[in-house]
């Protein structure tokens, strides 16, 4: 049995630990409240405006306008990871980037690695696969320092126009999103050519709209918009999933400080117990020995 020197040290080591779990939960509490009203005000706007991006993109007859939907052969593709920037949040990073080793072994299996591209948002993506063969852009994996809707479409603008210029022939993105704090959902879309599968055969009856300005010119500006809107709905996902991630495992790791406390403690009174024990036999068996003289 360890001696009570021992215990009182492991019990102040974990107490200190449990202190700061649960500082980090609040301070992530904190956090994810904000974030959650980020994604929760966006969601609607993205997608109304996919929507209608589905209805009119059957009229895009501007040829630079269809090299948005039409599918190339893959030669060349980026995959857009988006993870965290710190740890201490469970699988949620891990998770992601399985979900990416799996989708590369699976849809581009007949890619060499140096056609495959990953960008990172987020530290940990790039942490993982950095020894990896594939192309590392680590250009923005800062991304959650500033997540504010300009500077993520500044980067979404960057991967368009590398898209159109044929450097990449599809581009993906996996991200969580977040569906409550303790439930997260790996997702993958294809941001590149633009996905329009969830549209297929809900179209509303055909109107005859008046389009002022032009219908060439709105689709000029709705189609890049959309595509940005779908990175940045990502990265606040992700966000608002890191956070409840975070607040989750530091919740569970108070709890499982506090269960080791109790059993820490059994066996400090055990050992003090014993130490008593030992003490009052001395004593008595002295005591004994000295009064048989």
């Amino acid at each position: 049995m360890a001696n009570l020197k021992e215990v009182r040290i492991r019990i102040s080591s974990t107490l200190s630990t449990q202190q700061i779990t649960k500082a980090m939960k609040l301070v992530s509490a904190t956090k994810l409240r904000k974030a959650q009203n980020a994604i929760i005000q966006l969601r609607p706007y993205a997608e109304k405006l996919q929507s209608i991006l589905g209805n009119l993109a059957g009229s895009a007859d501007d040829a630079k306008l269809k090299a948005f939907f039409t599918p190339r052969p893959i030669k060349n593709v980026l995959l857009i990871v988006v993870t965290s920037d710190r740890g201490l949040c469970g699988p949620f990073n891990a998770n992601i980037t399985k979900a990416t080793r799996a989708m590369i072994e699976t849809n581009y299996k007949d890619l060499d690695a140096k056609n495959i591209t990953l960008m990172f948002m987020g530290k940990k993506g790039f942490e993982f696969y950095k020894t990896s063969p594939f192309n590392l852009n680590v250009n923005h994996r800062e991304i959650f320092g500033n997540t504010a809707a300009d500077n993520v479409f500044e980067v979404g603008q960057i991967v368009i126009d590398d898209f159109l210029t044929g450097k990449y022939d599809e581009v993906r993105v996996l991200y969580n999103q977040f569906k409550n704090a303790a439930t997260q959902i790996i997702r993958e879309e294809r941001m590149l050519p633009v996905d329009l599968s969830h549209y297929e055969g809900k179209k509303t009856a055909t109107i005859d709209f008046i389009f002022e300005p032009s219908k060439t010119e709105i689709l000029q500006d709705l189609i890049p918009r959309a595509v940005k809107t779908q990175l940045l709905k990502a990265i606040l996902d992700s966000n608002a999933s890191e956070h409840g991630a975070r607040m989750v495992a530091m919740d569970k790791a108070t709890e499982n400080a506090g269960e080791l406390l109790k059993a820490l403690r059994l066996q400090y009174n055990q050992a003090r117990q014993a130490a008593i024990t030992t003490e009052i036999s001395e004593i008595v068996g002295g005591a004994a020995a000295m009064s048989g003289k």
